[in-house]
């Protein structure tokens, strides 16, 4: 994989007499303009050609399996880099990926009107005073992928959105894999096939942290004088959280776990960075604890001592409807304002916005390089037999 024969966006913009900080305040009216991150970085293809790949020049690139890649989404990490290492165009960007989604927006009157909305690869259904989010994507466990993004983020917008809904509630739909047939396994991670066979853009880990994972930490921001509008978030964790279905619940407020699931971070096997989980794992169980995860593939069983401090509350294999239940009703007993401003108020020691900002600068350029790594094909294919799976 070539990530170095390209010029760097600092060197593009400079031939055009522009900073990074220019063209963000170009393509956004001086940070008065929401802008999606996809979106912003294909306008900024358009106004400066070769700064970064065009939509076609992306979707041409997806065609290559990971190995064959030309690279050409490095500077895609690298733009993102700069604008959020600046303090002010980076808080923009960061509350602008805050906004709901127009495919959120499209779905929300049916969801007032019928009470769920079925997106396909997520569905959101109103149960009480709470909402039930199932991740659906059967075949690969509950593996997340191009195809789940923004359903998802739609899902959790909505929950959000629908003043009747309280409380959000993340879980894995039924899937129908032989080996797990009519489970619902929370979440396998990055669909790790689709990633080997080239149908994972590099954009997807930046949108999911910056999007619908963000939004269940911080909440909506519909415009940039209206206050955020956040809910708290409960997670019913069967058979496995896997990767990303683990950096699910540094996000969560309560998290319901069956008794010896398995909760594991496989950072090191895979050869990439586990979304935001080195800025907040360790805030539950230490920093050792969370080095020893991220590094050297430590894991947590759910139900043993340790698991503690990442799982509230343990239950038996059967119980999760019950439980479920019975935890909307307890954190919705005392009023929405008050958790949500208990939350808020949590937020500000634990990762403010700024912190978060300065995380997600690094991660935009150190991911980059990982994505475009020879070593995570070969991790691939060692670690998961990737080049014998099939689509």
């Amino acid at each position: 994989m070539a990530t170095t024969e390209q010029p760097s966006p600092t060197a593009v913009l400079a031939q055009h007499g522009l900073t990074a900080e220019q063209l963000y305040d170009e393509l956004t009216d001086d940070c008065t303009k929401v802008v999606r991150l996809d979106d912003l970085l294909y306008d900024a293809a358009e106004r400066v050609p070769g700064v970064t790949p065009t939509r076609a020049e992306v979707a041409e690139e997806r065609t290559r399996r990971l190995s064959e890649k030309t690279g050409i989404e490095l500077a895609q990490g690298l733009l993102t880099a700069e604008i959020l290492a600046n303090p002010r165009t980076g808080r923009h960007l960061v509350e602008s990926m805050l906004a709901p989604t127009p495919l959120a927006l499209e779905h929300l009157e049916e969801l007032r009107t019928n009470g769920s909305v079925d997106l396909g690869a997520a569905r959101l259904t109103r149960r009480g005073r709470g909402a039930v989010l199932e991740l659906c994507n059967p075949r690969h466990l509950n593996a997340e992928d191009s195809d789940t993004l923004a359903a998802t983020e739609a899902a959790v917008d909505l929950a959000l959105l629908d003043p009747e809904i309280e409380v959000g509630v993340f879980r894995g739909g039924v899937v129908d894999h032989p080996r797990y047939a009519g489970e619902r396994p929370f979440g396998a991670g990055i669909n790790l096939t689709h990633l080997y066979y080239g149908r994972l853009d590099f954009l997807f880990y930046l949108i999911r942290d910056l999007g619908y994972v963000n939004k269940i930490f911080r909440g909506l921001v519909a415009g940039p004088s209206s206050p955020a509008v956040e809910k708290l978030w409960i997670a019913g964790v069967e058979k496995f959280a896997i990767g990303g279905g683990c950096q699910l619940l540094h996000v969560m407020d309560h998290v319901i776990a069956v008794r010896g699931v398995r909760l594991y971070l496989p950072a090191r096997k895979e050869g990439i960075i586990p979304g935001a989980s080195n800025l907040r794992l360790w805030r539950s169980v230490g920093e050792r604890a969370a080095r020893q995860a991220i590094l050297s593939g430590r894991e947590w069983v759910a139900g043993q001592p340790d698991a503690d401090l990442i799982c509230d509350e343990i239950i038996e294999a059967g119980q999760m409807d019950e439980a479920i239940d019975a935890r909307i009703t307890a954190l919705t007993s005392s009023g929405l304002i008050n958790a949500a401003a208990n939350r808020a108020a949590m937020r500000v020691g634990q990762e403010p916005l700024e912190l978060f900002r300065e995380y997600m600068a690094t991660f935009a350029r150190e991911q980059a390089y990982c994505h475009l790594s020879p070593a995570l094909v070969r991790n691939l294919e060692e670690h998961w037999s990737a080049d014998r799976r099939r689509l």
